[in-house]
């Protein structure tokens, strides 16, 4: 099983110019911790997180500086943090040094990537342009969806039906189509992630199942009023 078999492949993201307010917004409205930025042709050149910008909110680097850390050269007082602290758009405050993955990566590995880098979630790029994100989450969804020890590889008819779920949802602005992951294993469908009501949580179970090839379909989809965006 490789990233481009669990990877969730709408993923908000923001422009280099994107104004540093309107990030944290958008990550409060849309509940996500952090936000890939591309430019118009889907090149990525970094991810702002939560942890960008939540100085900027605590004023840590506004406090006065002891005499003795001027003296020493305070470790805090460099151009980058100058800018992560005042930056005005995403450029200025984005994380430019950013771990990614390709679609053929191992999902095993990527598990360990983000255990030992201490991450939340990394990047599917190919040939610089970003393709999707594999979070904790969707790897926890993989496992559960598998339901043994390992991960097997996904045959090529269960990557065209979750393509196919995919491509149908993203025709319909009811199906929060950026909220939801598919897991296909032999033909058994799984379903995560939030709608915005009951209605089109039962939309999105039927187009399902409407999908040639489609054994069965394990809805854990949950209801929410305000539908927020997995990264």
């Amino acid at each position: 099983m490789f990233a481009k078999d669990i990877m969730t492949t709408n993923v908000i993201t923001v422009g280099p110019d994107e104004p540093v307010a309107d990030i944290a917004r958008l990550l409060i409205e849309r509940g996500i911790s952090a936000v890939p930025v591309v430019d118009v042709d889907g090149t990525l050149h970094g991810i702002v997180s939560e942890g960008d910008l939540v100085h900027r909110v605590r004023g840590d680097l506004e406090l006065p500086r002891s005499w003795w850390l001027s003296l020493l050269g305070d470790p805090k007082d460099t151009p980058q943090e100058y800018l992560k602290s005042h930056g005005k758009s995403a450029a200025d405050v984005m994380t430019a040094d950013v771990i990614s993955v390709t679609e053929f990566t191992a999902v095993s590995e990527i598990a360990e990537t983000l255990e030992t880098k201490r991450i939340k979630r990394v990047p599917v790029v190919e040939d610089g342009k970003l393709k999707g994100i594999v979070s904790r989450a969707n790897i926890i969804q993989a496992l559960v969806a598998v339901k043994e020890t390992g991960l097997p590889e996904t045959d090529a008819s269960d990557q065209e039906i979750r393509e196919a779920a995919i491509a149908e949802f993203d025709k319909h602005a009811w199906s929060g189509s950026s909220t939801i992951n598919v897991v296909v294993k032999d033909g058994v469908v799984r379903l995560w992630g939030l709608v915005g009501s009951e209605d089109a949580r039962k939309a999105v179970h039927l187009a399902t199942e409407n999908i040639n090839g489609v054994k069965s379909v394990e809805d854990n989809l949950s209801v929410a009023d305000r539908v927020p965006d997995h990264i």
